[in-house]
């Protein structure tokens, strides 16, 4: 009996060590019992053999180890931003910061959601998805960063996004400027790119702030 129950944990451990995030619902084919798999996990994670994403994911340390580098572990990170919560891309501070439109270095992971707002901690980091219209959730590109695809914001759409949401307290141009954009590394291209999404968003708030960005 002993014997059976460390050859199922070894089954389960040797599939979850080829997986980049792994939920209960995909070892159903070796054990259908969750609770049985939350108590295993939950033990694991004790050990640092099991880290958990959030309610329900999990990542395998041994997967981190063996098939990530400590650059492509950046990469990861995107990745797992886009997972946690579907469908999502990441966009606002994360994103303006690589683009040198904001100087101070982002703490969280900052993304964009057709649902609810939400948040979630674990060990990599902290991870907000801020919720936005449907016609709304355009304007990011699909890219491949080694192993992994990846959902992000272009430039001008997460500059847009970053407005857009602090659209009611930019009442004036002092109080944008306070926002300390850097827009000299706009190009013309993207105020054209952001010029489409104020169309699309229709408000004159937007359309004000627009302006401030060109005058």
């Amino acid at each position: 009996m002993r014997n059976n129950i460390k050859t199922k944990i070894g089954k389960i451990m040797a599939l979850v060590e080829e997986l980049p995030y792994f939920t209960l619902d995909d070892l159903s084919s070796i054990e259908r019992n969750k609770n049985y798999l939350k108590i295993l996990f939950s033990r694991q994670e004790k050990f640092g053999k099991i880290i958990r994403l959030k309610k329900g994911v999990y990542v395998c340390e041994r997967f981190l180890l063996a098939h990530l580098s400590r650059s492509e572990m950046d990469f990861y990170y995107e990745f797992l931003a886009n997972i946690l919560y579907q469908p999502s891309y990441l966009s606002l501070d994360y994103i303006l910061y690589e683009n040198n439109l904001l100087t101070e270095i982002p703490r969280n992971f900052t993304s964009i959601t057709k649902n609810k707002t939400a948040n979630f901690s674990n060990k990599f980091g902290n991870f907000f998805y801020h919720k936005i219209k449907d016609e709304l959730f355009c304007g990011f590109e699909i890219v491949e960063k080694g192993d992994f695809t990846i959902w992000r914001a272009s430039k001008a759409k997460a500059l847009f996004d970053f407005l857009y949401f602090r659209k009611n307290s930019l009442i004036n141009k002092k109080i944008f400027e306070e926002l300390r954009i850097n827009l000299e590394n706009l190009t013309k291209s993207d105020l054209r790119e952001i010029e489409k999404y104020v169309k699309i968003e229709g408000s004159k708030r937007m359309r004000e702030i627009f302006n401030y960005l060109v005058k």
